[in-house]
């Protein structure tokens, strides 16, 4: 058994969404510095296109520009992606989005954008890119990792309703896309991330020790937590991991 090329992900190439900040930057870093070329989407081009800069300095990165909160968003991107490349090994689902009101005025608008691009859009993406997912699965297998939350696990003191439904959501059709795929080659799990500093999770960001008393482990997640449990999925290492979801928190959905 050869460690080392256990965790690789050498001559790879991986699609990460949402991957200019936060989250889906801390695995399209790890992605790099395990040895895959990686491609990140995100809405704001320029955003997109800053990162994809930066992260060059450690590997192949390049930016792909697109919203795939819609279908014609969906389709352009995976037509970019076609150009440049006749397989992928990798999709990362990462593109969300989060919507808080009170319960009484929760609108409907709230509802649907949440809805779509943390729930929908995993599908319809990943559907768009099996033909390129099964190409590269021939000497290994595919892999498409879908990132779903703690919130769609144990309940959280916030009235982020779409949120929370879409992510638990997100971890139940994990597992029917995997009974699915897997025989194709195609390899579908997913991780529930707790508190990691992100425009998305304001409060592990700019309230770091605050949130860190309420974590067990009494701290936030850093990127290499978030980089090696991505890591360990896209790797052989994770390949007989089929339709699970890997809760990387700290603990915090436990202790609740």
């Amino acid at each position: 058994m050869n460690i080392d090329q256990l965790f690789s992900l050498r001559d790879r190439t991986a699609l990460v969404t949402g991957g200019s900040r936060g989250i889906g930057r801390m695995i399209a870093e790890g992605f790099l510095r395990a040895g895959a070329r990686v491609y990140i989407s995100a809405r704001k081009a320029e955003a997109c296109d800053a990162t994809a800069r930066e992260l060059s300095a450690i590997g192949p990165c390049v930016s792909l520009p697109a919203d795939v909160a819609t279908r014609a968003g969906i389709q352009a991107l995976v037509a970019t992606l076609q150009q440049r490349e006749k397989s992928l090994d990798i999709l990362v689902n990462n593109a969300g989005a989060a919507w808080g009101a009170p319960y009484d005025e929760f609108p409907e608008s709230g509802w649907d954008k949440v809805a779509d691009l943390n729930l929908k859009t995993p599908f319809f993406l990943t559907q768009a890119l099996t033909p390129m997912l099964e190409a590269a699965a021939t000497e290994h297998l595919a892999k498409v990792i879908h990132i779903a939350s703690i919130d769609g696990i144990s309940v959280n003191p916030w009235e982020t309703y779409s949120y929370a439904a879409s992510k638990a959501g997100l971890i139940h059709l994990t597992k029917r896309m995997a009974m699915t795929l897997a025989p194709r080659r195609i390899i579908v799990s997913a991780i529930a991330p707790g508190p990691f500093a992100s425009d998305m999770n304001k409060s592990a960001r700019d309230h770091a020790e605050e949130t860190a008393a309420r974590v067990p482990l009494r701290r936030i997640g850093q990127p290499e937590d978030m980089a090696g449990a991505a890591i360990f999925l896209a790797s052989r290492a994770g390949d007989y991991v089929v339709g699970s979801t890997l809760v990387v928190d700290g603990g915090t959905a436990w202790g609740r």
